[in-house]
């Protein structure tokens, strides 16, 4: 008979066994042990309010509160995070870019990486993460190991796209995530991680943290057996979580992703901005749900206007990648875990990917 999970209070006392440092301190006296969730059957989420300028040194406590809690009877998986430590309410204050980390530091925290790129969009709803999906099948096509990562925390989608939603990833010996391997891709999101119907409702810093945890805890290569790529599947706006990965990841470019219409060319002019401003290099604009085909009658109907992203790509000076139809094709088979490229190999829609990948790996190998 299985081990009913032990109340957060049982939980609070074997914490008391983590120590904080010099001092000695067990962490729930040092008042460290914030939220304690159950997110799932067996599986919970702790939370580690921390100075944040200590956050590296800390990272052997996280470690020790995850083993700590994982020898409780009743409890198959524990994730501790580090996060802010709560302050009193202070003045609201325009968000800054911070300085952002040496070369060095970005790039050891995904070693075995050799280029990442992140696909962004300056709004939701532009189809930003089936792009994602059927571009780095099409990177993997031309010959490069890919990787896909779902940065999305609030709203993780490319599980259910690539047909793994359910499944659950496994760790290493040496304690690292190992990624699910689906189309020729190794894959993560948080959406792997927690019951699918369960929101997040987290603040910044645990976004933050949460984030490069999945970078830098996820075996993306080995020594032996490094990644070519690695697509990052970039939540829409300009928030929090863009910049955490611009500042802290070694970012080889930056593809942007927008529907024809102004509002949505609007939306991703200031996503393109963010990344110039943060000197990530722009790999290009892709125009997505470019036109629609009528299957009955071959009439082409411009349903979201067509030509506004190459127009404006050209007036921003950066690259035009390519155009992306309305169809639905696309849309039956991302909802049903089958990527239009991993069933469609031939055809418009596969040639259009595959010229963007080709863009893609030309410009990455000039870096």
């Amino acid at each position: 008979m299985t081990a009913a999970a032990p109340s957060p209070q049982q939980i609070i006392e074997a914490l008391r066994a983590v120590k904080t440092g010099p001092d000695n301190r067990d962490i729930v006296t040092a008042g460290m042990v914030g939220d304690i969730r159950e997110i799932a059957a067996g599986e919970i989420v702790i939370t580690l309010e921390v100075d944040p300028a200590l956050g590296p040194a800390l990272e052997p406590v996280r470690q020790n509160v995850e083993r700590v809690a994982k020898n409780l009877p009743g409890l198959k998986k524990v994730t501790a995070i580090l996060t802010a430590h709560k302050e009193g309410p202070a003045p609201l204050q325009p968000t800054r870019p911070t300085a952002m980390a040496s070369a060095d530091v970005r790039a050891a925290l995904t070693p075995y990486v050799k280029n990442i790129i992140v696909v962004a969009s300056g709004k939701g709803g532009v189809g930003k993460s089936t792009i994602s999906t059927n571009l780095a099948i099409s990177l993997s096509k031309n010959g490069q190991k890919t990787g896909l990562l779902d940065a999305d925390i609030y709203g993780p989608s490319i599980p259910r796209m690539t047909g793994i939603a359910g499944q659950k990833p496994t760790q290493s010996d040496a304690g690292k995530i190992i990624p699910l391997e689906t189309y020729g891709l190794k894959v993560m999101s948080i959406g792997l991680m927690i019951d699918e119907a369960a929101p997040i409702i987290w603040r910044g810093p645990m976004i933050q943290s949460a984030l490069l945890q999945l970078l830098k805890d996820v075996e993306w290569g080995t020594a032996q057996d490094s990644l070519d790529v690695l697509v990052i599947d970039m939540p829409p706006g300009t928030g929090d979580a863009q910049l955490t990965l611009v500042q802290k990841a070694a970012i080889s470019g930056a593809v942007i992703v927008s529907t024809p219409q102004d509002i949505a060319l609007l939306d991703a002019r200031k996503g393109l901005e963010m990344f110039r401003k943060t000197d990530i290099p722009i790999l290009g604009i892709i125009e997505n749900m470019s036109l629609y085909v009528c299957e009955a009658c071959g009439h082409e109907a411009h349903i979201f206007g067509h030509g506004g992203a190459r127009k404006e790509a050209e007036k921003l000076d950066c690259p035009f990648l390519g155009e992306i139809p309305l169809h639905i094709d696309i849309r039956e088979n991302s909802d049903s875990g089958q990527p239009i490229l991993a069933k469609n190999e031939t055809g418009p829609i596969a040639d259009a990917f595959d010229a963007i990948a080709k863009s893609v790996i030309a410009q990455l190998g000039k870096k």
